[in-house]
């Protein structure tokens, strides 16, 4: 059982920056894929980020040279740097860890909302 702490969310102006944390306890490895998906408001959950190990890390293109994740893997976290934010980013963004095989835990979300 992996259990996902977000933090990190608020209130930014458009061009803005903003930093997602997700902490993880319980039983997770290294090999576990961590990344972010969001959920605006009438609209799907979409994947924005995802770090596989150090050196593979996938974003969707929307955020691509905007956003950046990162991990540290002696404190189980992820991180995710979101550079000049617009107001399409405001949603709802989920924490998630996925196993090689199994179960994907979340976290219970964290509100950005970009606005003037």
């Amino acid at each position: 059982q992996v259990q996902l702490v977000e933090s990190g969310g608020g209130l930014v102006q458009p061009g803005g920056s903003l930093r997602l944390s997700c902490a993880a306890s319980g039983s997770i490895f290294s090999s576990y894929a961590m990344g972010w998906y969001r959920q605006a408001p009438g609209k799907q959950r979409e994947l924005v980020a995802r770090i596989i190990n150090a050196s593979i890390t996938n974003y969707a293109v929307s955020v691509k040279g905007r956003f950046t994740i990162s991990r540290e893997y002696a404190k189980n976290t992820v991180h995710l740097q979101m550079n000049s934010l617009k107001s399409e980013d405001t949603a709802v963004y989920y924490c998630y860890a996925e196993p090689i095989s199994g179960t994907v835990s979340w976290g219970q979300g964290t509100q950005v909302t970009v606005s003037s």
